[in-house]
């Protein structure tokens, strides 16, 4: 496999290194992309770097991840307005472990595997060097004006905040990485966003002044939403890889709502599907855009691959739930802590099983519950279609509410127009 042919038609290569593509295809080759743990989960701006690393093992080589447990504690400026907050060591080990073991899920790490995948942490070997060796042994190979030359390093010299000496030391920082992995595990190539396009070069002069070696690099774009904004935001914030931060459903609704020209972009980059698959993917929806083909299916595949089958075929009974078609058999598929994470945030009401044996009728039992304000208001919405109880309109003002109506013995769920749910337990 061709892994830079592969990720060009995915529109996944912005630079690269003269040789990289050709060094790829002659030998297995070690190569690693840097996690910035900032944070204890990541989130879809981090798919890329993900992604590139699944490929770059599919393709039969070795992926590195390195988690920046020591750059963390820096912060990179690359394109930043402003310096970032720093964070304590306790804090960055915690971030690690949980991004370790998200990454898991993705790579192969069986050792085994001549290309097992490995995780790294460059505090490693950061803790072990004085500021004096450095400063003498690596920093005397790079001059100043070849670090300012970098566009992210220009942009904040010019900016009102300025640049602290201990974020202008950052692409050392890193670039030593590239060396040190260089001479411990024989890497010869680093892959990142093109925002990491100069610090990811500064690595490659060290390898070459210092070790005499020959270095590779490429990089994936920035990915931006075609109006111009933000990927990877919505109006709670970050869409995070942990399901704890963001629900599966809300993860598969991301993707499920992109735009048309969005998702013909997003289904190359996030999916693993083939050329063939996508492109008749693509001409099916152009077909028919109203049945949104394309948006489905990436949201199926990126869901799946972060999170599961189950969960995306829970996601699915979720929409179907909060936008009104699902059926009885859909909410008795459910558990009952499946129903209650699906319906977070809506009212609930508590009744006895004695209430439920005793049988009263809809009407008596929407008002006694509060659910409607009084048995004239509840009795008028049923009449005019405007109640539904499990997933089913309730057509009869008389009808017994009583343990056949119950989801699993335990939960009714009742709609109040489109939007307005209210489940009631029994307890």
């Amino acid at each position: 496999m061709n892994l830079i042919k592969e990720l060009r038609w995915r529109g996944m290569v912005q630079d690269i290194k003269p040789g990289t593509e050709e060094q790829l295809q002659k030998e297995m080759a070690t190569g690693y992309i840097g996690f910035d743990p900032t944070a204890d989960s990541l989130h879809v701006g981090n798919l890329v770097p993900i992604m590139l690393l699944v490929h770059f093992q599919k393709a039969g080589h070795k992926p590195l991840a390195l988690v920046g447990g020591a750059t963390g504690m820096v912060g990179d400026p690359s394109f930043k307005a402003e310096e970032r907050k720093m964070l304590d060591e306790e804090t960055l080990q915690h971030n690690q472990r949980c991004i370790k073991a998200q990454l898991e899920r993705f790579l192969d790490f069986n050792p085994s595997r001549v290309n097992a995948a490995e995780m790294v942490n460059n505090f490693d070997w950061f803790k072990g060097i004085s500021f004096l060796n450095f400063i003498r042994d690596v920093g005397k190979h790079i001059t100043v004006n070849y670090m300012m030359a970098k566009d992210s390093v220009k942009k904040r010299l010019e900016g009102d905040s300025g640049m602290s000496f201990t974020e202008f030391s950052y692409q050392m920082i890193q670039g030593y990485d590239f060396l040190h992995l260089y001479n411990a595990k024989n890497c010869k190539v680093q892959m990142g966003g093109s925002d990491q396009w100069g610090n990811i070069v500064t690595g490659t002069e060290l390898v070459r002044r210092i070790a005499g070696g020959e270095a590779y690099a490429f990089t994936c774009p920035l990915i931006k939403k075609a109006d111009g904004t933000k990927f990877g935001k919505s109006e709670k914030g970050n869409i995070w890889l942990d399901p704890k931060k963001t629900s599966p459903y809300e993860f598969y609704q991301f993707w499920l709502n992109a735009s048309d020209e969005d998702a013909e972009s997003y289904i190359r980059i996030f999916t693993f599907l083939e050329e063939p698959v996508i492109n008749a993917l693509i001409e099916e929806h152009r077909q028919d855009p109203g049945r949104r083909t394309l948006q489905k299916r990436l949201a199926k595949e990126v869901t799946s691959f972060i999170h599961g089958e189950n969960e995306y075929e829970f996601a699915i009974k979720t929409s179907e739930i909060l936008f009104g078609n699902a059926s009885v058999e859909t909410l008795k598929s459910l558990t009952e802590e499946q129903l209650l994470q699906v319906m977070a945030g809506v009212p609930q009401f508590e009744v006895s099983a004695a209430d439920i044996a005793a049988g009263k009728d809809v009407v008596t039992f929407l008002a006694e519950t509060g659910i409607f304000p009084s048995k004239g208001e509840a009795r008028k919405t049923i009449q005019s279609n405007g109640v539904s109880m499990n997933g089913s309109k309730v057509a009869a003002i008389d009808l017994p509410i009583n343990n056949e109506v119950l989801i699993n013995g335990k939960t009714i769920l009742f709609q109040k127009g489109k939007k307005n749910y209210f489940l009631v337990r029994v307890v």
